[in-house]
């Protein structure tokens, strides 16, 4: 079991900077890929972004056009998403989540956290 839990969201002006962090007990956190999701409402849950296990490589959405950084840090169990140039269509509960293998599909994430919100204003 891998426990998961969230920290770092809140409300933010357009334009503004947010720094989420994840912090991971359970199993040997450098042996899974970690990756964010993010949820609106009355939408699907969405892939982010996601981080190898020994933080070497990362993947991001499309969309994102390189707003986002996603960063891990073994020693502390814990993984992070820098996002900047936040806009309100940037508005979602913000999962963090662990995978046995490299990917970004969600079904393939055994592990979730509570998930935090970020808000957008315009």
């Amino acid at each position: 079991q891998v426990q998961l839990v969230e920290s770092g969201g809140g409300l933010v002006q357009a334009g503004g900077s947010l720094r989420l962090s994840c912090a991971a007990s359970g199993r040997t956190f450098s042996n899974y890929h970690m990756g964010w999701f993010r949820q609106a409402p009355g939408k699907e849950r969405e892939y982010v972004a996601s981080v190898d296990g020994s933080g070497t490589n990362t993947y991001y959405a499309n969309s994102l056009n390189g707003r986002f950084t996603i960063s891990r840090d073994n020693a502390k169990n814990t993984v992070y998403l820098q996002m900047n140039s936040l806009k309100p269509e940037d508005t979602a509960i913000y999962y963090c989540a662990a995978s046995e293998v490299r990917t970004g599909i969600r079904s393939r994430y055994a592990y979730w956290g509570q998930g935090t919100q970020v808000t957008v204003s315009s």
